[in-house]
Formats: C-alpha cells, sequence, structure tokens
C-alpha cells in the first residue's frame, strides 16, 4: 500500500511538470488524502460508466455518472448525468442493456468536456466504483487520447470489498454474488434502475455506506483499509 501510494505521489508530481495548463493539470494540482484519514472524512465520488463495449482500446465511453459521498451521506446535488457525443453506430444489443439511443448520443457533449466535468469534480476526493477495470481503463484511455497521459487514480471498489470478506469465509461463492444487484439485495437495499450511469453511481454510494456499517462500527476504518 505504502509503496502504490508512493508511486502515485511520485507519477503526480512528475506529471505536473509536463502537463499543460488544463483540466488534467488542475487535478494533478490536488494530492490525494492522507491514507490514514478515517473514511468518514475522506471525500468520494462515486463513478460509473456506460460504455459501447468492455475493451478500453476498441470502445467508446457513452455517459458519465457521479455523485459525492462524505461522512456517509450521499449529497445529490453534486450529481452528475452526461451522454457522450460518438460518432459511431450502437448495436441493438449495447441499447438493450443502457437504453442510450443513437439520437440521444448526437445530442450528447463532447468527450473533451465531460472528462473536464469529472476531472474537477474528482480533484482531491477518491474514486468509488463497483468492478474498477472498466472506469479506470476508459478513463485512463480518455485521458491519453485528450491529454497525451493519464495519471493512477486511486480507486475503492465495493465489488473488491465484498470479494475480500468473502474470500475470508474460505468457502466456495458464486461470482454473481458480487454483481452491484445482488450485493445490494443481501443489505436489503432497495432496488435501483440498473445500467443508468447516474443511478450506479448513487447505488454503488448506497452499497458502500452499508458496507462501512458492517466494518466501520468503532468508527475507526481508515482510507488505507478499503482502497483498491
Amino acid at each position: 500500500m505504502f509503496g502504490w501510494l508512493f508511486g502515485y505521489e511520485a507519477k503526480r508530481k512528475q506529471l505536473l511538470k509536463k502537463v499543460p495548463e488544463g483540466a488534467l493539470r488542475d487535478y494533478l494540482s490536488v494530492p490525494l488524502p492522507d491514507i490514514n484519514t478515517h473514511i468518514d472524512k475522506v471525500e468520494i465520488l462515486a463513478v460509473d460508466f456506460e460504455t459501447t463495449g468492455l475493451n478500453a482500446k476498441q470502445d467508446k465511453l457513452l455517459s458519465v455518472g457521479f455523485t459525492t459521498l462524505k461522512k456517509q451521506q450521499i449529497s445529490l446535488k453534486t450529481s452528475y448525468h452526461q451522454i457522450i457525443k460518438t460518432k459511431e453506430q450502437l448495436e441493438e444489443s449495447n441499447v438493450i442493456i443502457h437504453h442510450i439511443t443513437d439520437s440521444q448520443k448526437e445530442q450528447g457533449k463532447a468527450l473533451a468536456v465531460v472528462v473536464e466535468t469529472l476531472l474537477k469534480a474528482l480533484a482531491g476526493k477518491v474514486m468509488l466504483v463497483h468492478f474498477a477495470r472498466i472506469e479506470r481503463q476508459f478513463l485512463t484511455e480518455a485521458c491519453y487520447e485528450l491529454y497525451g497521459m493519464a495519471p493512477i487514480f486511486p480507486m475503492i471498489d465495493t465489488l473488491a470489498l465484498a470479494k475480500r470478506r468473502l474470500d475470508k469465509r474460505d468457502v466456495a461463492y458464486d461470482p454473481s454474488e458480487l454483481r452491484l444487484t445482488n450485493l445490494r439485495n443481501n443489505f436489503q437495499l432497495p432496488e435501483h434502475h440498473a445500467h443508468n450511469a447516474l443511478n450506479d453511481a448513487i447505488a454503488t454510494a448506497e452499497l458502500f455506506m452499508a458496507q462501512m456499517s458492517k466494518v466501520n462500527k468503532d468508527g475507526k476504518a481508515t482510507l488505507k483499509d478499503v482502497l483498491l
């Protein structure tokens, strides 16, 4: 963990020396919160992406949703949802999942505008996601496309937290138990409209709050205890 954070800080400072003025520089100018900070005092941004597929090298970001979480409270006034304008024709099988149509996509905002908004909101916060590979890889690719470079994004992953708990039981389990909907059901959280970026971001924030209610009963859990 300490080695990872040293690498993060070293890369952040290194990139600051050569990144031009703009959204990425503004993001890199704000350091990561101290890993010994109690989790209730860490500002967190719950984030979710909808994409045209699972391959960040070939597929595209379709929409971004996020909301802020602090002191175990979700600030809905900070919520953001935006469809991204892309040139690619959407596959019918993909539309069935995320319900974003070609006409909606054509009315979306440019990738640069949406990523800039996300980076501005993310500065000084830790990203919270469910299944980090998607958000990490697609945001990294977007930054390379827009800025020619990308930082390391520190993340909390509700899937990873759930997997740690299940692995400690040392008994076999069905990987489907780690799906966002199934984990929420285990905590008796209400059903949510899945595959909408903002809805899933809020659902992830709610799941994280429920997870912390179990592991942070004494209020002593710190950022280093939950970082991916």
